[in-house]
């Protein structure tokens, strides 16, 4: 167990405020981040193999990559061998790195139609969880559906795994209001238990993207509480004596910006924080003058607007609170 600081609340709030992240860094620029889309990072326990999804801006068209680290450089992505046939997004790897979740339209049953889901009077591709386990020479299995109660509703998103198994999610269900929650369900010896919305304030904001500390001390997600610098930015909640969560607090440093903030992860050392951002170089006019060759060049280059992967520490933020490991 870390060790607990006895900080009075209003001195704790005001050391998270001031609490000072080092500065990001874009992840592969130009391998892993580039002009395309990329979010939800996924690191194995060694550190050396990065799992991420990429898409194009609209998201229609999703695809698991992954890519191993080559001395201080990542290697060419490759599509997963599970992946590149279906709408499949958001890995996830379970604390142990022997399983690897994600969502996906696919069929639930040989012969049966992609998973749809319905909002707002729009139709678009729907979402269950699978999961594929880690096989003897180091591949991956055929992919699992999670059965159960955690995928009704076909609209559930970036799951989070802690060490005893439970499964945190955003979703939109019967109990989320207007917007997404974010949920989580327990492991039990007889499979999942019916999820349970996470209590984390007024459910008319919109809570995304779930990243759970493995012993569950911690819970990063991405939403809006009212004082998002950007569309969404990155709040962090800690765990209570009494066991609920406590007042959600706009994640310190320099790790939200005026831009999109979602998809965070940990990695493998403490306090290292992947996140998806679509921060960009800034654009000064008058510019200069470009040619055809040189526009194409710029605007397919990161940091164009897409969502692009970076990686924070965060350490300074846990520690203020207690948690040294």
């Amino acid at each position: 167990m870390a060790s607990k600081l006895l900080i009075p609340a209003g001195l704790l709030a005001l050391a998270l405020i001031a609490a000072k992240a080092v500065a990001g860094e874009l992840v592969g620029p130009g391998v892993i981040s580039t002009g395309l889309q990329e979010t939800s990072a996924a690191v194995s326990p060694d550190g050396k193999t990065l799992y991420f999804m990429r898409s194009d801006f609209a998201e229609k068209d999703d695809t698991i990559l992954v890519s191993h680290r080559r001395g201080q450089s990542w290697s060419t992505p490759e599509v997963v061998s599970f992946s590149g046939q279906w709408h499949d997004s958001e890995p996830a790897l379970s604390p142990d790195g022997k399983r690897l979740y994600f969502v996906s339209n696919r069929p639930v049953h040989d012969g049966d139609v992609p998973v749809m889901a319905e909002m707002g009077g729009q139709t678009f591709a729907g979402t269950n969880l699978w999961y594929v386990e880690q096989q003897a020479d180091g591949g991956w299995g055929k992919p699992v559906h999670v059965d159960g109660a955690l995928n009704d509703g076909a609209m559930i998103y970036n799951p989070s795994v802690a060490s005893n198994g439970d499964i945190y999610f955003s979703a939109h269900r019967e109990d989320s209001g207007k917007a997404y929650q974010i949920y989580v369900a327990h492991r039990t010896a007889n499979g999942y238990a019916q999820p349970q919305r996470v209590e984390l304030g007024d459910p008319d904001h919109n809570r995304m993207d779930p990243c759970v500390d493995p012993e569950q001390r911690f819970l990063i997600y991405a939403g809006n509480e009212g004082d998002s610098l950007g569309s969404a930015d990155l709040y962090i909640a800690f765990r209570e004596p009494d066991g609920r969560w406590g007042k959600p607090l706009h994640l310190a440093g320099e790790v939200n910006s005026s831009a999109l903030e979602n998809a965070p992860s940990l990695g493998r050392q403490f306090g290292e924080l992947y996140v998806s951002s679509s921060r960009q170089n800034a654009v000064n006019f008058p510019k200069p003058k470009d040619d055809i060759a040189s526009l194409q060049h710029r605007l397919g280059e990161p940091l164009n607007g897409s969502r692009n992967l970076w990686l924070f520490d965060i350490s300074d933020v846990l520690k203020a609170h207690g948690i040294d490991h």
